[in-house]
């Protein structure tokens, strides 16, 4: 499906990154709760192979029948509008 996009896994990367650094950005007004979320190693966990997991974890649920062929495509979809963000922005 990724191919029907024209997605790569750089593409899966930024738009997790994206997603990321907008939750991170909701910290601002709490930044003992970031402090601790760094200095807890969660943030390093979730960052690390992000999108393998993800790519995985929509496999998965593909497979065991959570989620039909049209919802992974539409979440895959949500990654190409990263991939256009990520160009068209200076």
């Amino acid at each position: 499906m990724m191919n029907e996009l024209d997605l790569g896994i750089d593409d899966v990367r930024w738009h997790l990154a994206s997603e990321q650094a907008e939750r991170i950005l909701q910290y601002r007004e709490r930044p003992y709760e970031l402090n601790r979320l760094i200095w807890s190693g969660t943030l390093e966990a979730e960052l690390y192979d992000m999108e393998e997991r993800f790519l995985r974890g929509l496999q998965d649920e593909l497979d065991r029948g959570l989620r039909d062929p049209a919802s992974v495509r539409t979440v895959l979809r949500r990654v190409a509008a990263s991939r256009q963000k990520r160009y068209s922005r200076p």
